[in-house]
């Protein structure tokens, strides 16, 4: 993977679109002392480059109704390619998974779950538990979120 060398500008401009994606060019290019044209230009570079993935609404989930956040570690029985494909196919699919990541220590997959409630929670633990490669489960209960989706540190590079 290589990395895209990026200047002041850019970096102001990234940092500024992930806290608030809805900046127009215009208020963009007033915060990093550029006029429009040259902001826009620089945006659409950023985005033909793949620094800039998508742009997204952050939703509150409460509000949605999904009050609970689950972490689950997960461990599999076996690490069989065909396995491991399935099961990361299966979580893809499953809409409560907000998050999935592989990862090191005693368990293969740290998944972020939300759900609606405990019943709800139970259910979904139930369809993750009748797939054949899933060995062992371990979930803790968010109480609350101290920070969530916070901007990646562009700036202070």
């Amino acid at each position: 993977m290589s990395i895209t060398p990026l200047d002041r500008i850019d970096r102001q401009l990234l940092d500024a679109l992930q806290r608030d994606a809805r900046l127009t060019t215009t208020e963009l290019a007033e915060r990093v002392s550029l006029t429009p044209s040259p902001c826009a230009r620089r945006i659409r570079r950023l985005e033909q480059e793949g620094l800039i993935a998508q742009y997204r609404a952050v939703l509150d989930k409460e509000k949605l109704g999904l009050g609970i956040s689950i972490f689950v570690q997960v461990r599999l029985s076996q690490h069989q390619d065909t396995l491991v494909e399935q099961f990361e196919a299966a979580v893809r699919a499953m809409p409560e998974v907000i998050n999935c990541h592989t990862v090191s220590g005693a368990f293969d997959y740290l998944l972020q779950v939300v759900s609606a409630d405990l019943r709800g929670y139970e259910q979904w633990v139930r369809r993750l538990q009748k797939l054949p490669m899933v060995n062992t489960l371990d979930s803790s209960f968010a109480i609350r979120a101290v920070k969530e989706n916070g901007p990646l540190p562009l700036t202070s590079r």
